[in-house]
């Protein structure tokens, strides 16, 4: 008897490995996006990767990770589903799996326009929005006279302590994977105090800005500065548009605005922590 493929419908959805990075990178070439697979490599340690294998070939039909902070909250990020298989309803079933696993858990994400009406349906209200801004940094702004220093090992108990005061959960097993993940980490100290931390790490020919928590503007446009000084990459990060006087400094030193993003959450009013102190996110969870 001849064999035929199953309906998408009743694909299985299984877990994705670290093995998987070549496949979730190739899916995100499918759909436009960069290949990323350093970004891959954390998505799929730090958190819990969902993946459609293809039933016509190898590689992935769809995929996305979901990176958890607790019973508090859960994050959702790279979306994906190939090309060939779009509109057919194929990202709406994982995203109800995801849902399903992730039971009372919130839940929260970054949206592209096209996602958005699919959040929305499934029960997702935006609650700010974000400016991806990338470019040269030109020094042509300066940044106030904060004092930056890299970060050592000795560093991470206050970053972590800071982390979660300002995110407003437990990020440990993120944040303690920045020293290996990121080529630069910088530390705001005053008066022996840490008063913020900003982190860069490699993707394809950028170095992407993130996490970055700061007392102030003043301090994150320091942390900024000092990451800009000590690399010749064109530099991307996500920044919350509510951070205006940051998005303004940015643009003035050659760091432009090139995608804007919904963020959006489920099962909650609005994001935990002091979004004040909050200026770019460690990764993006764009869908």
């Amino acid at each position: 008897m001849p064999s035929f493929p199953a309906p998408l419908a009743q694909l299985p959805i299984r877990h994705l490995t670290p093995e998987d990075l070549l496949a979730c990178a190739d899916l995100s070439e499918n759909r436009g996006w960069l290949r990323e697979e350093h970004k891959w490599g954390l998505l799929l340690t730090a958190g819990t990767g969902y993946g459609i294998d293809d039933p016509d070939g190898p590689g992935l039909a769809a995929c996305c990770v979901v990176t958890s902070y607790g019973p508090g909250l859960a994050a959702i990020g790279m979306v994906l589903v190939a090309e060939r298989y779009a509109r057919q309803g194929v990202g709406r079933r994982l995203m109800r799996h995801v849902l399903a696993e992730a039971g009372d858990t919130p839940l929260t994400l970054y949206a592209t326009a096209n996602g958005q009406p699919l959040y929305e349906q499934l029960g997702f209200a935006e609650t700010t929005r974000s400016e991806m801004v990338c470019g040269h940094f030109t020094f042509t702004a300066p940044a106030p006279d904060v004092p930056v220093r890299p970060a050592t090992a000795e560093d991470l108990p206050a970053i972590l302590r800071l982390d979660h005061e300002v995110f407003g959960l437990d990020r440990t097993l993120v944040i303690a994977r920045l020293p290996a993940f990121a080529d630069l980490l910088r530390v705001a100290e005053e008066d022996g105090e840490i008063t913020g931390f900003a982190a860069a790490w490699p993707n394809m020919d950028t170095h992407v800005i993130g996490p970055l928590i700061a007392r102030d503007p003043g301090t994150a446009k320091a942390l900024i500065a000092s990451l800009a000084a000590a690399t010749d990459r064109p530099l991307r990060t996500d920044i919350d548009v509510r951070h205006a006087s940051l998005l303004s400094w940015a643009k003035e030193n050659g760091i432009d605005t090139i995608a804007t993003t919904s963020v959006m959450i489920r099962s909650l009013p609005d994001l935990p922590g002091d979004w004040r102190r909050r200026f770019a996110p460690l990764t993006v969870a764009a869908g």
